[in-house]
């Protein structure tokens, strides 16, 4: 006795854009997510786009130090690191063409992009901008994931600066995004979980009185010119990361999936036959 078993699979090309400062926790976020890809049977590969990049729990199967190197640049050029980086990013864009056929093998796979960690890139630069536009032309579905450390919120300062650069990122990107809280597992230790929760969908109007406690009078002004400006764009929220808890990881997952309409797009595999009497 024969039987028919058909197999799901997601067609389309699909990339998370990983960012975020220095120190972050991007590469936690990265190696987190490939394991629970892994885990879920997803196909996945690793790019990385940092060209200062030292060390991979997971091997990439895109490497941008296979083009350049920060090393190289400045050694050769005798630039300073946050111009080495800047220089090392235009030059991927003026040879655009090495990353399209890096990409050429991975038409169904779900990518996720290592990205440096100066956030002026992001910010102020286009560079970024332009990457994100030229995978979109090549018919990669992307979705920006903002890293910000979670440690921020024990200094509202902080805390306002990181809104900021999220919501200018998100501006000059362009993209789907969602923006993530990492490291929750070291900060729940030393809060509690309600009196996280204002900083995952922020009102600030009401955490200036807690800046202005910390901050000399004269800046009080600013803190509140600051706060009405997050308030009127009014476009970041954060998604807590636990990365020992499953649950946390999977709706991190899920959201980024659905910022790109991952899974909408399921067709059906060649069926398999297979005996089942061989089975039995």
């Amino acid at each position: 006795m024969e039987a028919i078993t058909w197999v799901l699979v997601h067609r389309g090309k699909h990339v998370q854009l990983v960012m975020g400062p220095a120190g972050s926790g991007k590469s936690t976020y990265c190696r987190t997510m490939m394991a629970h890809c892994e885990n879920i049977k997803r196909k996945v590969h690793l790019v990385n786009l940092d060209p200062a990049a030292e060390y991979f729990e997971y091997e990439p199967s895109i490497d941008i130090r296979d083009l350049i190197t920060l090393e190289d640049v400045m050694e050769e050029l005798d630039f300073g690191p946050n111009g080495g980086l800047i220089y090392c990013m235009e030059f991927l864009l003026n040879n655009i063409d090495w990353l399209e056929e890096e990409l050429g093998d991975y038409d169904d796979d779900y990518l996720i992009f290592d990205c440096p960690g100066q956030i002026e890139l992001y910010t102020h630069f286009p560079i970024m901008r332009d990457i994100c536009g030229t995978l979109q032309k090549w018919n990669f579905a992307v979705c920006g994931v903002y890293i910000l450390d979670s440690q921020f919120v024990e200094d509202t300062s902080k805390y306002f600066a990181g809104v900021m650069t999220a919501t200018a990122a998100m501006i000059n990107l362009e993209i789907p995004h969602i923006n993530v809280l990492s490291k929750m597992d070291l900060l729940l230790k030393k809060a509690k979980q309600e009196d996280l929760a204002q900083y995952f969908d922020p009102d600030p109007l009401l955490l200036t009185e807690d800046v202005n406690r910390k901050t000399r009078p004269k800046f009080h002004s600013l803190n509140r010119a600051v706060a009405h400006l997050i308030d009127d764009y009014s476009m970041v929220s954060f998604i807590p990361l636990d990365v020992t808890d499953e649950d946390s990881i999977d709706y991190v997952m899920s959201s980024a999936d659905n910022a790109i309409q991952y899974g909408e797009d399921v067709e059906p595999k060649e069926p398999q036959e297979f005996d089942v009497e061989a089975t039995e």
